[in-house]
């Protein structure tokens, strides 16, 4: 099991900057990548970013490039979201994500999905 807790969301204008950040315990080790997905209301939970946890391999949106960062501390177990230049439509409930997997004996494994608890974060005008 893992579990995650986020903080660091709120109320921000556009073009300003946040950071958020999500703190990982349990089985750690089991982690493969860390990730921020967001909500918004009435749309499907997207990804925004993520970081493998071997050689920090990073993805992003198309619409977060260059403006936000995803960063990891290994010693505090802790992914980073830097949001800069703040847009209206960046306004959703962000969620950590970690993807674990599990390997048995015989070879076979089993990926399972945690989530943290989910922040706000709002962009005004």
């Amino acid at each position: 099991q893992v579990q995650l807790v986020e903080s660091g969301g709120g109320l921000v204008q556009a073009g300003g900057s946040l950071r958020l950040s999500c703190a990982a315990s349990g089985s750690i080790f089991t982690i493969d990548h860390m990730g921020w997905y967001r909500q918004a209301p009435g749309k499907q939970r997207e990804l925004v970013a993520r970081i493998s946890s071997g050689a920090g391999t990073t993805n992003y949106a198309d619409s977060v490039k260059g403006r936000f960062t995803i960063s990891r501390d290994n010693a505090k177990n802790t992914v980073y979201l830097q949001m800069n230049s703040l847009k209206r439509e960046d306004t959703a409930v962000y969620y950590c994500n970690a993807e674990s997997t599990r390997y048995y004996e015989g070879g076979e494994s089993v990926t399972n999905d945690y989530w943290g608890q989910g922040t706000q974060v709002t962009v005004s005008s």
